[in-house]
């Protein structure tokens, strides 16, 4: 990721699922989208945690079912991260996009991992919406967080073992809130 000074950082959400939503969203995250043409969504797929070698094609109305599936996981992502209920409408969309055939991985005869053939949006969001429901119905369902950072809004899987991740990424988020707290302490008339 880049931050909003242009510095690179690696930020890893935990699942596939949440890589998506990197993407833009809905309402304030409209202003991030990367997703406008259907190549774009190939892109986002190559660098993606899916193994390459995917040979994807995509149309326009995959990729705007693919922003549609974002926005969902998006927004489950939030109320699971604040501990509200999961919206019966979201899920209606993530399980509607699950219930497509997903990305098919073959072995080809020297035991390295490939994709079939054929590969389409439509098999890319099964993939992702069968992710985002192994997310939210695993065991790390309550572990999912906000970035504690004040203007940060990202979404991760806090895998840690304590369960005690605070930030998108210690090297942005956390040394900025850390330096920004130390700053606060150490202000002039604080003793």
């Amino acid at each position: 990721m880049v931050s909003g000074q242009g510095k690179p950082y690696r930020f890893d959400p935990g699942t596939l699922c949440l890589e998506l939503t990197t993407t833009g969203g809905p309402g304030a995250f409209a202003r991030w989208e990367v997703l406008h043409e259907p190549s774009d969504l190939v892109t986002w797929a190559g660098r993606s945690r899916l193994p390459d070698g995917l040979d994807l094609t995509v149309s326009a109305g995959e990729l705007e079912r693919a922003r549609t599936l974002r926005d969902a996981v998006l927004l489950l992502a939030a109320d699971r991260a604040h501990g509200r209920p999961l919206r019966a409408p979201l899920l209606g969309v993530v399980n509607a996009a699950a219930a497509g055939p997903p990305l098919i991985a073959r072995i080809e005869p020297d035991g390295t991992r490939a994709w079939a053939p054929g590969a389409t949006g439509t098999h890319l969001l099964a993939t992702v919406a069968r992710d985002a429901i192994d997310l939210f119905t695993g065991p790390h369902a309550d572990r999912v967080r906000e970035c504690g950072a004040h203007n940060c809004h990202l979404l991760f899987v806090d895998t840690s073992r304590p369960g005690r991740r605070r930030w998108c990424a210690m090297e942005h988020c956390g040394n900025r809130e850390k330096a920004r707290a130390h700053r606060v302490r150490n202000a002039p008339g604080k003793t």
